[in-house]
């Protein structure tokens, strides 16, 4: 029996950025505190900060639709979800 072999290739791009002093030291603060790499620090609060715009975006987009469509409720839906709710006293 012949074993396949699969070969990982990561890309990894270097990159230099600028950054207050005050950034700067709160991020080695941060970094050293976590045991994490100043690397693995940028990148995951960039993931996290696009992956926020992208949400918002998307919020953006949705509630433009609804802004230009009829999203109530059918009123027969609504009267069988009413009648589907049980009679509890309040």
């Amino acid at each position: 029996m012949i074993f396949g072999i699969t070969k990982v290739i990561l890309s990894i791009m270097k990159t230099a950025i600028s950054v207050r002093d005050n950034l700067f030291q709160r991020i080695e603060k941060y970094a050293k505190t976590t045991k994490m790499s100043r690397s693995q620090l940028f990148s995951e609060a960039v993931e996290e900060y696009l992956n926020k715009r992208e949400r918002e975006a998307l919020i953006s987009k949705v509630n433009e639709v609804c802004e230009k469509v009829d999203t109530s409720l059918d009123p027969v839906l609504m009267q069988m979800q009413v009648l589907s709710l049980p009679k509890d006293e309040w």
